[in-house]
């Protein structure tokens, strides 16, 4: 039963899924407080590459090793995070121009694929990567088995990541002023909330997330560098935030949606079907073109649940 094509697709797509989870749900964070990112599959990139340059130069117990290449792959992320920051919060730049430029920078032919040539890290197995936790008696009960048990520590913290997110959006102080700060800077900015001081925040807590999606690739999925990783995954995060009208759990279920998408074509072969992978790599960028379709114009933006300042820039002086 665990072998039938519906559960290893499911079991599978929520592997595949969880790099886009977390990257969606810092993506999530940085559109709420009003800043659109597109620079996130550079920063993906950058957190896969220093993640697993991380395990292969780090020599401790692999426990400490894997902790710290998701904290290395965070602060890569959330450094490309800064530089767009800055770019579209101090200086106000053009908020697309800035997260594609910056895409380009950290992408597959850019600042991660030089990282990964001139530190000699392609073509070798990571030392160390994030296996399943749980007892095999477990992984082999039927259905929930491989789907729930079976699945390496990284995709548990996801969860945990979505209930939190969720929580501090809608519960917290902090999370409200986030979403006042999306909504109507120049208001939240009458009531004392530094809108420059949340924009920096969660966009670099943003960046963090998508390093350490990134950090899933390289340390879990294909536990490898390779340049180009990701194939895409930064954009189907960005269009993943659309479709789940800005709600993390919304994100959740598109993410493993997208992610059993990704797993298909294996599965297929893996049961003597065989499917053109073409078909399957054009997803990521079909599904950007029509996210950004559906919110090209204000009106149906704000449709959709997009944060009403989401992507323009803001200055005091200019209220």
């Amino acid at each position: 039963m665990n072998n039938s094509l519906v559960v290893v697709v499911i079991a599978s797509g929520v592997l595949f899924g969880t790099p886009l989870l977390y990257a969606a749900l810092g993506e999530l964070l940085a559109e709420r407080s009003g800043v659109l990112n597109l620079g996130v599959e550079g920063m993906m990139l950058m957190g896969a590459v220093t993640g697993f340059w991380t395990v292969e130069r780090v020599h401790a117990a692999r426990p400490l090793v894997l902790a710290a290449a998701v904290g290395v792959a965070a602060l890569a992320g959330a450094a490309m995070a800064a530089i767009h920051a800055f770019l579209v919060i101090t200086l106000r730049a053009n908020q697309i121009v800035s997260g594609l430029a910056l895409t380009i920078f950290a992408g597959a032919a850019g600042l991660s694929s030089y990282l990964g040539n001139d530190l000699h890290l392609s073509g070798k197995p990571a030392r160390y990567q994030f296996q399943e936790i749980f007892p095999k008696s477990l992984r082999d009960l039927p259905i929930v088995g491989p789907v729930i048990f079976g699945q390496p520590l990284l995709v548990y913290a996801s969860w945990a990541c979505v209930v939190l997110v969720a929580l501090y959006l809608s519960r917290t102080r902090v999370g409200l002023n986030v979403r006042a700060v999306g909504e109507s800077p120049a208001a939240a900015d009458a009531m004392g909330v530094s809108v420059p001081r949340y924009r920096y925040a969660h966009t670099l807590v943003g960046g963090a997330f998508a390093g350490i999606g990134g950090a899933t690739f390289s340390l879990s999925i294909t536990p490898q560098w390779v340049d180009g990783l990701t194939e895409g995954a930064g954009w189907i995060a960005i269009a993943l935030v659309i479709f789940s009208f800005w709600r993390p759990t919304l994100c959740l279920v598109g993410a493993y949606f997208f992610g059993a998408f990704k797993a298909l074509p294996f599965a297929l072969q893996g049961h003597g079907v065989t499917v053109a992978p073409e078909l399957f790599q054009t997803l990521p960028y079909v599904a950007t073109i029509i996210a950004l379709v559906l919110v090209s114009s204000r009106a149906a933006r704000l449709r959709f649940g997009a944060p009403a300042a989401l992507g323009l820039p803001y200055a005091r002086e200019e209220r």
